[in-house]
């Protein structure tokens, strides 16, 4: 009888050793320090948004949701594939605002 045939290392039907030898291409350290730079700056964008709608009094509810669609542009230019994660992360923070500072349902 033969043998059935041993599969190799380097085989695909081998799926633990195919991931274990499939890593993603690493970031460059310049890459990184982009990255690192867009999010500070999304940070920075949001953190103001929020406090001028917060602490401008006198202003209406038709600039306050052009800031925020302006910021959601912003991010979506800086990651054009994260809009999932601003509609879960600074959406309901940014509706919340709005509710609370022009009594909105």
């Amino acid at each position: 009888m033969s043998q059935p045939a041993r599969q190799t290392e380097t085989s695909p039907l081998n799926p633990q050793l195919a991931a274990e030898t499939a890593q993603p291409d690493p970031q460059t350290p310049e890459e990184k320090a982009e990255e690192s730079r867009r999010i500070r700056r999304l940070q920075l964008i949001m953190t103001v948004v929020m406090q001028i709608i917060q602490q401008d009094r006198k202003m209406p509810v038709e600039q306050a949701s052009a800031m925020v669609a302006d910021a959601r542009r912003a991010a979506l230019q800086m990651f054009p594939d994260k809009a999932l994660a601003f509609d879960m992360i600074y959406w309901p923070r940014l509706q919340r605002l709005m509710r609370e500072r022009y009594r909105m349902q």
